[in-house]
């Protein structure tokens, strides 16, 4: 049965080309389209659709404000961005993500370039992830600072019990759609004197990176970075790994860790991917690594830790079904028999703890 779409855009070119594009693939049907903000959040408080494509900016209403007013009026809708602003306006799209919408696509400056089957592709496989995912969950701030409470309440327990924890260990963590948001709820909850560098492979374009790493740096205690070239791995820091790059680990004399890039193709069809980060790691001399696979579609990460528990002792945390935007990764490593924990994302953190200890 196919997926109901709306296509929301201020542009008649434009939303004629997506709607070609989105109706060419048996997948799904443009059942309705809206040419601002204030005429989608009509059509959106009276029918369900399985997936928006949303435009930023727009008159009367643009895609920021209409996310704000489907959260106020909880309305539950899953959307993707699809703006010219989400190239370098990394700003801007975080902010959609923080608003609930589950992921975006680069939307070419001009329409013809759209027909390209680059963006095509990109633009599908995206709309298929969003429309298969769960729908944002509204909360308020209230209850959000009450959790997030209760959570760091429970981190500072877990610190006190693991004093005791010995090795040299590592934590990689991938993620993919409805991954910044996870992210949110699990990096600003580890201490900053964790015993362990933290890699994060968060499937980006460049040029978003940086800003994501920014904002996670300013919610909490840990060091947060976009990882650049030769950077040295250090307990109680986080490297993000740079979109449109692969991140891998390099182990130095002395003991010592830092960030490479290759430049590889797309592999699992995405870049940074993964599965080169875990392998880059099976020749390391770490004595655990702790693998973390948060939301996310496809199945990025799960041949990296199959290979690398081949060399190394792995310890693997999978966030599970009912706190995933996108159950893909995190299923595709408990179907391959790989995870030995599958837990809620407010648990993450603090099995993270537990695993690698703080100093």
């Amino acid at each position: 049965m196919e997926k109901k779409i709306l296509v929301v855009d201020d542009s008649a070119l434009m939303r004629s080309v997506l709607c070609d594009i989105i109706n060419n693939d048996n997948r799904f049907q443009v059942v309705d389209r809206a040419t601002n903000g204030l005429e989608a959040l009509d059509l959106l408080s009276r029918n369900q659709y399985d997936a928006v494509v949303l435009d930023v900016n727009m008159p009367k209403m643009n895609g920021l404000e209409l996310l704000k007013e489907l959260h106020k009026y909880k309305i539950s809708a899953k959307v993707m961005m699809a703006s010219t602003d989400t190239r370098e306006g990394a700003k801007t799209t975080l902010d959609a993500l923080e608003l609930g919408a589950l992921d975006f696509v680069h939307k070419p400056d001009r329409a013809f370039d759209c027909r390209s089957d680059e963006f095509r592709i990109k633009l599908l496989d995206t709309l298929a992830a969003v429309a298969d995912a769960k729908p944002p969950v509204f909360t308020s701030w209230e209850k959000i600072r009450e959790e997030s409470a209760t959570t760091k309440k429970m981190v500072e327990l877990v610190q006190r019990k693991t004093s005791a924890i010995e090795g040299n260990k590592v934590v990689a963590i991938a993620c993919s759609t409805g991954g910044p948001k996870a992210l949110h709820s699990v990096i600003p909850m580890l201490p900053g004197n964790l015993r362990a560098p933290v890699l994060i492979v968060q499937h980006m374009p460049k040029g978003f990176t940086a800003s994501l790493a920014e904002r996670l740096n300013a919610m909490g205690d840990i060091n947060v970075k976009e990882a650049a070239e030769g950077d040295v791995l250090e307990p109680g820091h986080v490297y993000v790994a740079m979109g449109g790059m692969h991140m891998n680990v390099r182990t130095l004399p002395g003991g010592k860790y830092s960030i490479y890039y290759s430049d590889e193709p797309a592999r699992e069809g995405v870049k940074p991917c993964a599965n080169y980060m875990y392998e880059s790691l099976e020749n390391s001399r770490f004595d655990e690594v702790v693998c973390v696979v948060l939301t996310g579609m496809g199945a990025d990460g799960t041949k990296g830790i199959q290979n690398l528990k081949t060399k190394k002792k792995v310890h693997v945390i999978a966030q599970d079904q009912n706190s995933c935007a996108v159950y893909g990764m995190p299923k595709s490593v408990v179907t391959a028999g790989l995870a030995d924990q599958v837990v809620p994302l407010e648990q993450i953190a603090q099995e993270i703890i537990l695993n690698v200890g703080v100093m």
